[in-house]
């Protein structure tokens, strides 16, 4: 019996100690002390990781200030585009030291609309439009405004819509003005009784256009009207293409069996179509118009195709543009930048205004030589250099 007791108590403690391994192997929970662990390791890091905001709160900062977006229409309606307006955008904005972009839409509407939206994604604060046509032009404007973005016009005003917060350009009636002043003396001094003027205007979709012709036609429409000069016809060039106004001007001298006496282009693009349907068709040079002092334009001048062109010192107008587009982008009220304003048809808008030249044979060394926006060596090239004066 005593054997079996101490069979029993042997037992006992076996299961006692049994008991007790069990109960000491949840000991793994002590593991629970990696979180405690974790814990203090994040909070260790959290003083390095709370530095983080500070720099997107830097970057962000850089951001708000944004960026200026230039776009530009076309690359042949004129060369000015890219050969000027191009460069001088660039030179401002890189001694101003502002982030910018500047973008073509070669023609395009919906393409324009489309650098107009990747613009405003790419967090531009001031967009500077050549509006393709008013239509486009207005819808830009009114996705621009939806999104906080200040919107220049350049050179062309958007006569549909609210209108843009700016207006730089020069006064375009009296672009078309000086073209009238410069060639009337010019078509008087032919010597017939009644000379015989046709009148080649720019795109109808292009509001400045249609001032351009405003201004030379307060000179032309009074001799039309006195029966002193013949208006023999007058069409609009879609796009101010320039082939397409070839293929017009053609049909018009076509029609007028070569009898044209005058021609009133509205660009430089324009006229050099006229000179080439005039050469085209064995007829002489004549009175003849034309805008933007182009190379091409100054070349025509010298050799005698070209009666004139119109000077607009772009680099005054970049130059003006930029200022106002920085202005804008430090939250300048436009109203402060310039005191002008003119109506767009809906609405006041405020109106930086430049001055045109006119510019003959007689001038050319006064005024785009002198002021460096063009040179004699770009100019007086292939048979254009027997037409440069010797001195230059």
């Amino acid at each position: 019996m005593s054997k079996i007791l101490k069979v029993l108590s042997i037992l006992a403690v076996l299961i006692m100690v049994s008991a007790c391994t069990g109960a000491s192997t949840p000991a793994a929970p002590a593991a629970t002390e990696a979180p405690a662990a974790t814990e203090a390791l994040a909070a260790t890091e959290a003083p390095a990781a709370t530095e983080a905001p500070a720099a997107t709160e830097e970057a962000s900062a850089s951001a708000s200030e944004g960026s200026i977006a230039v776009l530009l229409p076309d690359s042949k309606s004129s060369a000015r585009w890219e050969a000027d307006d191009r460069r001088f955008f660039e030179q401002a904005f890189k001694a101003a030291g502002v982030e910018y972009t500047i973008v073509n839409a070669e023609g395009d509407a919906r393409t324009q609309q489309t650098q107009a939206e990747q613009a405003i994604t790419n967090g531009a604060k001031v967009i500077l439009l050549v509006n393709l046509d008013s239509g486009s032009g207005a819808a830009i404007i009114a996705q621009a405004r939806e999104a906080g973005v200040k919107v220049i016009d350049y050179d062309r005003l958007t006569i549909e819509g609210p209108g843009a917060d700016i207006y730089v350009s020069f006064d375009n009636v009296s672009v078309g003005r000086l073209m009238g002043e410069t060639l009337q003396p010019v078509i008087d001094g032919l010597g017939l009784d009644k000379p015989r003027v046709i009148l080649l205007d720019g795109s109808p979709t292009d509001n400045n256009a249609t001032l351009f012709a405003q201004g030379y036609k307060s000179i032309a429409d009074p001799k039309f009207d006195a029966g002193e000069w013949e208006k023999v016809d007058e069409q609009a060039v879609p796009d101010w293409d320039n082939q397409q106004a070839l293929v017009i001007y053609e049909q018009m001298l076509t029609a007028a069996g070569g009898k044209v006496d005058a021609t009133f282009a509205a660009n430089d693009g324009l006229a050099g179509s006229v000179i080439s349907a005039l050469k085209g068709q064995g007829l002489k040079p004549i009175p003849l118009s034309g805008q933007d002092a182009t190379v091409s334009g100054i070349q025509n001048i010298l050799s005698g195709w070209q009666t004139m062109t119109v000077y607009k010192p772009i680099q005054l107008e970049a130059e003006a543009a930029a200022a106002a587009a920085i202005s804008l982008l430090k939250g300048e009220d436009a109203a402060s930048i310039t005191k002008d304003i003119l109506n767009n048809g809906q609405t006041d808008v405020p109106f930086v205004k430049l001055t045109p030249l006119a510019v003959t044979k007689d001038n050319i060394a006064d005024t785009v030589i002198k002021d460096g926006f063009r040179t004699w060596d770009e100019i007086c090239v292939g048979e254009f250099e027997q037409a440069c004066p010797a001195d230059r």
